[in-house]
């Protein structure tokens, strides 16, 4: 390659290195640079375009890092041959069924969240992304060698320090060594089911339930029994009977919020569980990932079996993916000292530590006060949502029998198979969630869960209109 005569815009919008690096990369693309060719020196590359070296040298080694070029020690950099890139037909074979992967899938697809009536966070625009930012900002000017490190199997201190005293405001009391952080709820259950079941053991689900947990213990050789979920908690009858014949090992539940239905647990049912656990010697594990978004007060009272049990019994699980960010994957397990350092012992063997460069962004928004404040005008948001999108569902003849004052989330009927619903939604580029999906036994459902901060669509609504018409005369 000769050397090239300057030609880069000094005053562009666009870098010196990006510049470079398109340039070179059109050329090899255009086949004007063949495979094996030698690229100029980086101080011949240098003084051509009358850059700096070290522009060229971070030029370079972005094209080696997207295979353009390959370096070799003593000889310089070299065009690199590139393998076509090629995708795999899809089959026209028959429709994907639908099971717990194929929801999981297809709410990581690249669709408008507002498309996503079916998924179980807020849509972005929903979020304050800046809470995000500023967190990362702060860290970013910390010492480097503080982020170039391992973080602690346990998790970053002063975060737990203010778990701490969140934990504190639910009248749960739990020291710093108590406390496990984990990479969201999904690694929390996974370690506690690891710590507690082996294959052929069986735990206990609310019926209905979040679904990922019904993959994810079908892995582990685990068989999962659902007990119905009830407008103020499970069945006790059920629970204490398939307690007496299954001797499971867990019984998870959502206390406050419960997903999919966003109903509650009331204190005698609260205390009917503790019991139940007691006498039929099994662990309730309780994940309350989303109880920010209740507001605790007198008139919609919440209780957390942990606080009537202490953690002995219980294993209290959080997290703030669901209302931070979704990439901020940041949870953790409340429990007993000796489980604390039990279960931060598989952690690390697992996955050595979490990423503490999230946990220093949760850290700095807790500590300053702003997630309190942002929680609050998140729920004075949702509530006028929840009560119109509930009118609308009834208009168009889905039934809405279950209706709470806080959450995200309606459990609702469609009177129809909604596995058939989600199927054709998929089609048109919106996303359901069937309610077979929240069932251990997956079956065929006329219920749905329903994001009511994700009902924005004119679209959404108009193809659920047509759809439950055109069922409902069928």
């Amino acid at each position: 390659m000769n050397n090239p005569s300057p030609s880069l815009i000094r005053d562009s919008n666009e870098t010196l290195v990006d510049q470079i690096v398109r340039m070179i990369e059109n050329k090899i693309d255009d086949k004007l640079l063949r495979t094996g060719a030698r690229m100029p020196s980086i101080r011949s590359y240098a003084d051509a375009q009358e850059v700096s070296r070290f522009t060229v040298v971070e030029a370079y080694d972005r094209l080696v890092a997207r295979g353009y070029l390959e370096s070799r020690r003593g000889s310089g950099f070299f065009v690199r041959e590139r393998a076509p890139l090629t995708t795999t037909p899809q089959a026209p074979t028959n429709p994907q069924q639908l099971d717990v992967v194929w929801l999981v899938r297809n709410m990581f697809r690249q669709m408008p969240p507002h498309k996503m009536p079916g998924s179980g966070v807020l849509p972005h625009d929903w979020l304050e992304g800046e809470l995000v930012a500023n967190g990362l900002r702060a860290v970013s000017r910390l010492n480097q060698n503080l982020l170039l490190h391992y973080g602690t199997p346990q998790g970053f201190y002063p975060l737990r320090q203010q778990l701490q005293l969140r934990l504190a405001e639910l009248e749960i009391a739990a020291t710093p060594e108590q406390l496990v952080t984990t990479s969201g709820v999904t690694q929390a259950l996974d370690l506690v089911a690891r710590e507690f079941t082996h294959p052929g053991d069986t735990i206990l689900v609310d019926d209905p339930a979040w679904f990922l947990m019904f993959g994810s213990f079908a892995v582990l050789g685990v068989k999962v029994i659902g007990i119905p979920r009830q407008q103020d908690g499970p069945d006790i009858a059920a629970l204490c009977e398939m307690a007496a014949l299954h001797k499971p090992k867990l019984y998870i539940t959502n206390s406050v919020l419960h997903n999919p239905t966003s109903t509650s647990m009331s204190a005698a049912k609260a205390f009917q569980v503790l019991k139940a656990a007691e006498q039929h010697d099994f662990i309730v594990v309780e994940d309350d990932i989303y109880s920010d978004l209740h507001p605790g007060n007198s008139v919609q009272p919440a209780t957390r079996v942990a606080s009537l049990d202490q953690l002995n019994r219980v294993i209290y699980l959080g997290g703030f993916s669901k209302l931070l960010a979704a990439n901020l994957r940041v949870g953790f397990i409340a429990t007993s000292h000796e489980l604390a350092r039990r279960l931060s012992d598989r952690k690390m063997l697992s996955t050595l530590t979490t990423t503490e460069i999230g946990e220093r962004v949760v850290y700095k928004i807790l500590s300053e006060g702003h997630y309190r404040k942002y929680i609050e005008r998140v729920r004075s948001k949702l509530d006028p949502v929840r009560l119109s999108t509930a009118k609308r569902l009834e208009n168009i003849g889905i039934k809405v029998d279950i209706f709470t004052p806080a959450g995200m989330f309606l459990w609702v009927d469609a009177g129809c198979d909604t596995n058939a619903l989600a199927e054709t939604a998929l089609e048109q580029g919106i996303l359901l969630s069937p309610g077979s999906m929240f069932s251990p036994n997956q079956q065929p459902s006329s219920r749905m869960r329903i994001n009511v901060a994700a009902m924005t669509d004119p679209l959404v609504w108009q193809f659920l209109k047509d759809e439950i018409n055109q069922r409902s005369t069928n």
